[in-house]
């Protein structure tokens, strides 16, 4: 379902686009690991839930050390997955549903088994093969010790050191994250020119463009010195390291990029999109990523950050609009994404079945951020109201953070779990019933209360009101992009216009309040009597476009 609003060639710019986790998404062949052939027979359930395109995680060759965000081959499929040809058949489905598909690019980093790093490995210091990464002497007479004292985002310190080919104790070299993904060197042109070969590969196969994973790095420091605040990345499971991201030659690549995407665009009239993950400490700072000849978009994450609390609600939207969407692109927003706690237990009780406050919360956020103006993505399995597991075991967790540090802070395995589509015991329909295959991650017993057969027969279901709130924002011209417009509202209520007399509300307390528009609401986060807006509820209303 393609937006109203804007034409073919501008079509990212209010486009709702669902993140599929290829490996928890659908199975197709009995393994237990969801595939690209699960993803095209699970095509007509999006195309019914009304989105516009999705987002693939890497389905790349991979050791599997980061769930495939170790690349060991940026052009092919690992056979876990498919292959090219399964590929290719679901970009085809895809374009016939109206479905854009954009893949994940994962370029500050690869897998220590690529074979350009194996190359490295194996070369000596100084030469060519090791310049496309971050390889270093050691310090102290028998370098023994790293080269500064930058710590990786996973744990333990960024750098690890090789063994030479004599046997002897050699170089290091850095990894911002763990060392099975080693730090690609932006500053050799080999790297550049080789991702400029990889990007075509994949718009030569009719992809709509790329999610840039770590979209801030790329460049460090050229000096690489010591870090202030060494830990900061791994205190905080986010790129605060001034010295290791959000250097400012980052800037001339995205220029690149988007050429490239441009000149694809110029022969068929069909925007390709560039949308970074971006991770910087303001809303001004992630704004240079999206000026007119950078990337089109990149997500927002303050309002996935921001606590339940109108007033950091509001500022975190101010914001993003005043910064972002002065630079010509449009704000995109996120609520869930494979790295975060999702929503419903985050905002709330972790009750297991995903009722009480927290699920009230996800209902309300989701109808706020689908009635904002930009684009909106949303994360697998957010549709069906899915909360945080967040009893699994030690045995089964695979996040690095948890091999690298032993500690469950801010692991991510518990919104990764397989999504459940039928039945009332797993593998609810991800995989085959065998008794020897099982779901690469368990899945709860609750997982029953939130399968997609189930939410499609009931109309007061999380689906239901996403498919509802995109229904509605695809056909109101007031919805997508356009502009904001902020109502005076009572302690708590967070209320703005859209176009010519659409109206949301978001009740932030759990107390009612009268409704701030009269008339009955055109779509509601949960029920509300008339004349009222209930607790931790949102709506929306159409108005005569005189509301104050």
């Amino acid at each position: 379902m393609i937006s109203q609003r804007n034409d073919a060639r501008h079509w990212w710019r209010d486009a709702v686009i669902y993140q599929v986790y290829v490996r928890s998404f659908l199975d197709s062949t009995g393994d237990g690991i969801g595939d690209l052939a699960g993803v095209r027979a699970g095509l007509p359930y999006l195309k019914k839930l009304g989105v516009d395109g999705i987002w693939l995680s890497p389905f790349y060759p991979s050791p599997q050390h980061d769930h495939g965000y170790d690349v060991a081959d940026y052009r092919d499929v690992d056979p876990v997955f498919g292959d090219l040809g399964e590929f290719d058949l679901l970009v085809a489905a895809a374009r016939r549903l109206g479905i854009r598909v954009l893949l994940d690019i994962v370029p500050n980093h690869c897998s220590s088994e690529h074979p350009s790093f194996r190359e490295a490995l194996a070369a000596p210091p100084g030469s060519a093969a090791r310049a496309r990464f971050h390889f270093a002497d050691g310090r102290g007479p028998d370098g023994s010790e790293p080269p500064n004292n930058w710590h990786a985002m996973f744990g333990g310190p960024a750098w690890s050191r090789v063994t030479e080919a004599d046997g002897s104790p050699g170089q290091w070299y850095l990894h911002m994250f763990t060392p099975e993904q080693p730090d690609w060197n932006w500053r050799n042109p080999e790297v550049p020119a080789y991702f400029d070969q990889v990007l075509r590969f994949w718009l030569d196969r009719g992809v709509d463009g790329f999610r840039i994973d770590v979209a801030a790095g790329l460049f460090k420091h050229p000096g690489l010195p010591d870090s202030p605040d060494p830990e900061a990345d791994a205190r905080t499971r986010d790129s605060v390291n001034p010295l290791a991201w959000n250097q400012p030659e980052v800037h001339d690549v995205w220029r690149h990029w988007r050429a490239v995407c441009e000149e694809y665009t110029a022969r068929d009239g069909r925007e390709r999109l560039l949308v970074g993950e971006v991770s910087v400490p303001t809303a001004r700072e992630h704004a240079r990523y999206v000026r007119p000849d950078e990337l089109h978009q990149a997500f927002f994450f303050d309002l996935l950050s921001a606590p339940w609390d109108v007033d950091a609600f509001r500022k975190v939207i101010s914001e993003a609009i005043q910064d972002i969407a002065g630079t010509g692109s449009t704000v995109t927003w996120v609520l869930n994404n494979h790295d975060q706690v999702r929503t419903v237990t985050r905002y709330g009780e972790p009750a297991p079945e995903g009722s009480g406050l927290g699920a009230a919360r996800a209902r309300a956020a989701a109808l706020l951020m689908l009635a904002l103006p930009g684009a909106a993505y949303i994360y697998q399995g957010e549709e069906l109201g899915l909360p945080e597991v967040v009893d699994l075991p030690d045995d089964v967790l695979t996040d690095p953070i948890f091999r690298r540090t032993g500690s469950r802070a801010r692991i991510r395995d518990g919104c990764r779990v397989p999504l459940p589509w039928s039945g009332q015991a797993s593998p609810f329909g991800f995989t085959q019933e065998a008794a020897d295959v099982k779901p690469w991650l368990p899945q709860p017993e609750w997982f029953a209360e939130h399968a997609t057969d189930r939410a499609l027969a009931d109309t007061r279901s999380f689906w239901h009101l996403y498919r509802d709130g995109l229904q509605l924002r695809a056909s109101l011209p007031q919805l997508g992009d356009g502009t904001l417009r902020w109502l005076d509202t009572p302690p708590g209520i967070l209320a703005f216009s859209r176009g010519d007399g659409l109206v949301c509300a978001v009740n932030f307390g759990t107390a009612p309040t009268p409704a701030p528009v009269a008339g009955e609401p055109l779509l509601t986060s949960g029920p509300c009597p008339p004349g009222v807006l209930a607790g931790s509820t949102a709506a929306w209303w159409i108005t005569d476009g005189t509301h104050d």
